[in-house]
C-alpha cells in the first residue's frame, strides 16, 4: 500500500456511501472518507486527516461526474453543513437511506433478516423545515468560485457554519429548506444588526452582543415566531427590530428576545423578554394542535412528521383498551397521537420543562388519558407498578442505556415499538432484545431531505417462550 500522508493528492474512484453523507474511495482497501462524493465519481483529492484504519480527503478536482450526481439548487451546496445530499436526486437518496439502515442491523445488529421497508418520503423536498437557527459572528465567510476552503472577510456575518468548524460562519442569503418568507426575515434582521453598529459576539473572544437567530414557521396557520439570542438584556436595541419586523411581516406572531452569558454555542436564555406578541406559536401535527415556545421541542418536519405518528399507531394495533408505556416521552406529541386508541398511556420523561409542555398539549386537545412522570427513566421503570401491554421507545440519538433496556426486557409487554433517529443505535439495542422479541418489521420514514439522517419505526412481539 502506498504511504499516505496529510497534505497527499491523488485520484480516487468513489464506490460507496457512508453514513454521514461522505462517499468512500479505497487505496489498496484502506478506506479514505470523501465529504460531497457520490458512487460512481472520479475525483483528485487532498488527504486532510489520517488515521489507523481510515482517511479523509476533500475533492480539489471533479475529474469524471457519476451518473448519479446532479447540480444542486442551493449556491451554498458543499460547503453549509445543513445538507449532504442536494447532489443526489431524491430517489437515491432514499435508496442510499434505506441501505444505511439495513447495514447498521446487519453489521452492528447481526439482523440480517430483518424486513424493511421501502422510506416513506418526505412530503415536500425543500420548505420543510418549520425551525432555523442561524448564528451570528464577527467574520464572514463566503463560498469560493472553485472547490476549496472558503474565503472570508472582516464583518458581521448571519448565516450557517461550516462544517468541522465551531467559528467559521456563512453568511449566506436563504435557504431552501426553510420556507421563502424565512429569508427575508433573515436580511431584515442581518441589516438591522449591521447598521445598529453593536457588534456581534465572538466564539473566541466571547464579547459581543449578538449571538443567533432562531425562526419558527406553522405550516398550518402560517405564522412566525422570531427568537433573537443575545449576550446581554437590552430592549431599547431589540424593540426598534421588533417593530420593523412586524410591520414587514404580517404574518408574524411574536418576536422574542432569549438572553445567554453562557459560552456555549447554544441557542437557549437563561431570560426571555417577548417583545411583540405573546411568545408563543400554534402547530399542528395531524389533527392535534401543540403550543410552541421558543426553547421547545418541536418535531421540524410537521407535515411529514404524521407518518412517522401513523406509523407508530399502526405498529402498536391498540383496540382502546390498552396501558401504554411511553418512554422518552417529550412534549407528549407521540402520546397524544396514541391516546384515542388506548385507555391509558403512561409518559416517562426526564426533563420538567417537556412534561409542562406535554401536560399543556394535552389540555388543549382535551386529552385525559395520559399521565406523565418525571424522572431518571432507569430509576421509574423499577418501581413502575404499571402492567404495559405495549412500550413505545423514542430515545435520543444514543439510544438506551443498558440498564434501561433491562428493565424493559423485565416488564416483558407483549409488543415494543421503537422509534429512532439513529440506524447505529436501533441496530444495538435491537441486538439486545432479539432473544426475548422477534423484530417483526421497520419502516423507514425520511423527515430531512438533502441529508443523511433517517428515522425508523421497528415493531417487536414478545417471542412465545417468554
Amino acid at each position: 500500500m502506498m504511504q499516505l500522508r496529510k497534505g497527499d493528492t491523488f485520484e480516487l474512484d468513489i464506490d460507496a456511501l457512508a453514513f454521514g453523507g461522505q462517499g468512500i474511495g479505497r487505496i489498496d482497501h484502506f478506506v479514505i472518507f470523501v465529504r460531497g462524493a457520490v458512487p460512481g465519481d472520479k475525483v483528485r483529492v487532498r488527504l486532510t486527516r489520517k488515521k489507523k484504519d481510515f482517511a479523509e480527503a476533500r475533492i480539489i478536482q471533479l475529474l469524471e461526474a457519476s451518473p448519479e450526481r446532479i447540480q444542486p439548487p442551493c449556491p451554498y451546496s458543499g460547503f453549509c453543513g445543513g445538507c449532504q445530499w442536494q447532489h443526489l436526486p431524491y430517489e437515491r437518496q432514499l435508496f442510499y437511506k434505506k441501505n444505511h439502515v439495513m447495514e447498521a442491523l446487519t453489521r452492528i445488529g447481526g439482523l440480517e433478516s430483518a424486513l424493511v421497508h421501502e422510506p416513506l418520503a418526505s412530503d415536500n423536498r425543500f420548505g420543510y423545515r418549520n425551525k432555523m437557527e442561524y448564528t451570528f459572528a464577527t467574520e464572514q465567510w463566503f463560498p469560493p468560485g472553485n472547490p476549496d476552503e472558503p474565503k472570508s472577510q472582516t464583518g458581521l456575518a448571519l448565516g450557517l457554519h461550516v462544517p468541522g468548524s465551531y467559528y467559521k460562519v456563512l453568511d449566506i442569503k436563504a435557504c431552501l429548506l426553510l420556507e421563502e418568507t424565512g429569508s427575508r426575515i433573515l436580511t431584515t434582521v442581518r441589516n438591522y444588526a449591521k447598521e445598529s453598529r453593536i457588534p456581534a459576539y465572538g466564539i473566541k473572544s466571547h464579547a459581543g452582543f449578538w449571538r443567533f437567530l432562531t425562526l419558527r414557521h406553522s405550516r398550518a396557520l402560517d405564522q412566525w415566531m422570531v427568537n433573537i439570542v443575545t449576550a446581554d438584556r437590552n430592549p431599547d436595541a431589540l424593540r426598534p427590530l421588533a417593530a420593523q419586523l412586524s410591520a414587514q411581516f404580517p404574518k408574524l406572531k411574536t418576536v422574542v428576545n432569549n438572553i445567554t452569558r453562557r459560552e456555549a454555542s447554544i441557542a437557549v436564555g437563561e431570560q426571555e423578554l417577548v417583545l411583540t406578541g405573546d411568545g408563543l406559536l400554534l402547530d399542528r401535527i395531524g389533527p392535534h394542535t401543540f403550543q410552541i415556545s421558543a426553547n421547545s421541542f418541536f418535531q421540524t418536519n410537521s407535515l411529514t412528521v404524521a407518518k412517522l405518528y401513523q406509523t407508530v399507531v399502526e405498529y402498536a394495533e391498540l383496540q382502546g383498551s390498552q396501558t401504554v408505556l411511553d418512554l422518552y416521552s417529550g412534549t407528549g406529541t407521540i402520546p397524544i397521537f396514541l391516546s384515542r386508541y388506548a385507555e391509558q398511556i403512561l409518559g416517562i420523561e426526564l426533563v420538567a420543562a417537556a412534561i409542562q409542555d406535554a401536560e399543556k398539549n394535552c389540555a388543549a386537545n382535551n386529552i385525559r388519558n395520559c399521565r406523565f412522570i418525571l424522572g431518571d427513566i432507569k430509576e421509574r421503570l423499577t418501581d413502575l407498578r404499571v402492567k404495559p401491554d405495549v412500550i413505545v421507545i423514542d430515545p435520543p440519538r444514543v439510544g438506551m442505556h443498558p440498564d434501561v433496556v433491562d428493565r424493559v426486557l423485565a416488564l416483558r409487554a407483549p409488543k415494543i415499538v421503537y422509534v429512532s433517529c439513529n440506524p447505529a443505535t436501533l441496530a444495538r439495542d435491537l441486538a439486545l432484545m432479539k432473544a426475548q422479541y422477534e423484530i417483526v418489521e421497520i419502516q423507514p420514514v425520511d423527515m430531512f431531505p438533502h441529508t443523511y439522517h433517517i428515522e425508523a419505526v421497528a415493531k417487536l412481539v414478545l417471542r412465545k417462550f417468554f
